[in-house]
């Protein structure tokens, strides 16, 4: 069982060295202009005169942080933590270390925490491994991927896949499987919609969504983005409903 004092503290020590940056390329003075979970930097001209001289930015080179973390925050009240740490890697392909915890409150509580492996590839692939424990209900097992379908300066076209493998902490409820997918599609990084759908064979269950999201303000650390859309479930052992709506806030903060 996961505790969430100890992946609280876990995540603030990531979070604290998110802005560590190492990379051979750089080799004299250079400037860091933060920009979410990327950092631009721009290496500088070596100057060897005594006089004021303007430094000129040259070379400028586009990468991802060694560590971050994300906080946000939901329309109840709770928070929700993430922290990403590079454990290895090249200029293609990274794999890093996970941590998130979900619906965390004042009092200690949480909805769900856990952590795993990533990988993530330059063109927008990835692929993750990720264990969970929902207090109240039990341990989860998943195993996601996603695929970048397109993408250019306005556009960008993402499919996902995830397989999750449910152990309930009821004995009376046997071990069950998840898994659905989910295809989304970004305009400009401010207007996006979603498609996405999920099935657990166990209660004959099939879960169906439709969200749109819309980014209302951005700097280089935080986000606040609003989102809308509609859900709806199918089995043969729950009532017969129609599609519900959804939607809220939510602010979002890289360190």
């Amino acid at each position: 069982m996961f505790r969430s004092s100890t992946i609280i503290l876990g995540l603030l020590f990531v979070c604290v060295q998110s802005r560590h940056l190492y990379n051979d390329d750089v080799r004299g003075p250079y400037l860091l202009i933060e920009d979410g979970p990327y950092v631009d930097v721009y290496e500088l001209e070596d100057v060897q005169s005594d006089e004021p001289q303007q430094l000129h930015g040259e070379n400028l080179m586009r990468v991802r942080r060694q560590a971050h973390g994300v906080l946000s925050s939901n329309p109840d009240g709770s928070s929700n933590f993430a922290a990403k740490f590079q454990l290895a890697g090249d200029d293609k392909n990274k794999l890093s270390a996970i941590g998130t915890i979900a619906g965390a409150s004042g009092d200690g509580s949480f909805k769900a925490g856990g952590g795993g492996l990533a990988w993530d590839n330059v063109k927008g692939h990835g692929a993750s491994l990720t264990g969970q424990h929902i207090p109240g209900f039990g341990d989860q097992l998943t195993a996601a991927g996603k695929a970048n379908l397109f993408h250019n300066d306005h556009h960008d076209l993402t499919a996902d896949a995830f397989a999750t493998r449910n152990f309930p902490s009821n004995p009376n409820i046997p071990n069950f499987d998840t898994y659905g997918g989910k295809v989304g599609y970004t305009f400009d990084n401010k207007v996006g919609a979603s498609l996405g759908m999920a099935h657990t064979d166990l209660f004959k269950k099939t879960d169906y969504s439709a969200m749109g999201n819309l980014n209302l303000f951005k700097t280089p650390s935080s986000s606040l983005d609003f989102s809308a859309g509609m859900s709806k479930s199918v089995s043969p052992y729950m009532p017969s409903r129609g599609w519900e709506p959804s939607g809220g806030l939510s602010f979002t903060k890289w360190f």
